[in-house]
């Protein structure tokens, strides 16, 4: 039997190599039919499972006579590719040896029939320099890092590969996971997006997978999920650390398969999905605390990358700031040309816990109050180190209000601003709807 393979002769991974550029290695794996009547056929392992048989619903189809219908199966894992037999009339012989499971390694002939398959592990090196680019999609950064993770993200967009997106809460993970599926071949197809942390955890698996009419008291008719809605495009699952390790099998299945079982239904569906997720929590350190599954992390891991927060990346923010005005201002009656220097100065000292999330939130809500051409440091009350003496002497005008004051305030701006629409008021104030409702009520607005 062949050795597993070791980690590191796994997957798609970024290595360092000293002080110079890094290296994106792909790691793809290809069959290749050396003899019988599919000679010089070709399949290239770009899934985690592949069948191999004379049925047309295999991965490889063959048309020897010798060979079972589905005959076989090589599985991608952790340390290896694992070749099973399906309990195939002729069976299955790797190097000589009929076999039941087999470790494959590079240049293993598989003999299965009058056909023989040599299975020939590929390594594919692109080295990585930062993009010239100082954007990707809507994100922004001038930084060393953020143009390195530009380069990345242009390399692995177009393929079809499983991207992890790690970083702090507010970093822009979504706004990155549709720039990959904007720049994928996929463009054309649905981008869903499923947050597991904002549904409730007796509900992520009908709202994940889809539900059959009947399945549970209130399933009134058939639901199709998020995994079915985004088929022929891309699903972005935020906080994937939140999903419960009950659903986590249910997970790999999709991952490895692309097949899904909605709730309470008999039959499989077969969808057609590139998976991107995202996490602000240590997702090595759930498996060693076994709260995720090991074989789940690594089929999640064929790519990941993290965004680094804003506080470490500060000389971002005025090109940042540029942006979200131009956002922020699109298709309001705002004159806004820029934000003087003593105000930039302040948006540079703070440490912004939010990240780009809470940038956002500043500049929407200061837009609202500015009344010159600029924004000044009395327009960012929504910033706690605005609260103090501006570097003019002028006092904020927060001074002297108590704190149901200043919100009373900003969510009456925030109604003006917005034309009284509700929703969109939420958004800016990064608030649940729920909480503005019960707001408006405490304060009596209308």
């Amino acid at each position: 039997m062949a050795r597993p393979l070791a980690d590191s002769e796994l997957t798609t991974r970024v290595v360092e190599e000293g002080r110079g550029p890094r290296t994106l290695i792909f790691k793809r794996s290809k069959l290749m039919v050396i003899e019988g009547k599919d000679r010089n056929k070709e399949l290239e392992l770009v899934q985690p499972t592949l069948r191999v048989g004379t049925w047309e619903d295999n991965d490889l189809v063959l048309t020897d006579d010798t060979v079972s219908r589905h005959h076989l199966v090589i599985i991608e894992q952790k340390n290896g590719y694992l070749l099973k037999d399906l309990g195939s009339t002729n069976g299955t012989w790797v190097e000589g040896v009929r076999v039941r499971e087999a470790f494959l390694k590079a240049g293993s002939i598989i003999r299965l029939g009058k056909t023989a398959i040599k299975f020939l592990p590929q390594e594919e090196k692109v080295r990585i320099l930062p993009s010239e680019q100082s954007s990707f999609g809507e994100l922004y950064g001038n930084t060393l890092e953020m143009r390195e993770i530009f380069a990345i993200l242009e390399k692995v967009a177009p393929s079809e590969v499983t991207v992890v997106l790690e970083g702090e809460t507010g970093t822009g993970k979504e706004l990155m996971a549709q720039a990959i599926h904007n720049r994928s071949n996929r463009a054309k197809g649905p981008f869903a997006v499923f947050d597991c942390g904002a549904v409730a955890a007796n509900l992520i698996e009908s709202e994940l997978f889809g539900h059959e009419k009947g399945a549970f008291t209130g399933a009134a008719s058939r639901r199709i999920g998020a995994f079915e809605q985004a088929n022929g495009g891309t699903i972005f699952i935020d906080e994937i650390g939140e999903l419960k390790p009950e659903l986590q099998p249910k997970f790999l299945r999709v991952l490895e398969q692309r097949e899904l079982r909605r709730v309470g239904g008999e039959g499989l569906t077969k969808i057609d999905v590139r998976i991107i997720v995202a996490t602000n929590r240590n997702l090595e350190e759930m498996v060693r605390e076994r709260m995720f599954r090991e074989d789940l992390f690594f089929r999640l891991s064929v790519v990941r990358i993290t965004i680094p927060p804003l506080r470490k990346r500060k000389e971002d923010i005025p090109d940042l700031v540029d942006s979200l005005l131009r956002e922020c201002s699109s298709g309001k009656e705002l004159k806004i040309k820029g934000v003087s220097r003593e105000a930039l100065e302040i948006l540079k000292a703070h440490d912004w816990p939010g990240n780009i999330r809470e940038l956002r939130n500043v500049i929407e809500r200061s837009l609202t109050f500015a009344e010159g051409p600029h924004l000044e440091p009395r327009d960012l009350v929504a910033l706690p180190t605005a609260n103090k003496k501006s570097t003019t002497g002028a006092l904020s005008p927060l001074i002297g209000h108590s704190l149901e004051e200043i919100e009373r305030m900003a969510i009456i701006q925030t109604l003006k601003a917005n034309d009284w629409n509700k929703s969109e008021t939420a958004r800016v104030l990064g608030i649940a709807p729920s909480t503005l409702y019960e707001k408006i009520k405490k304060y009596r607005l209308s």
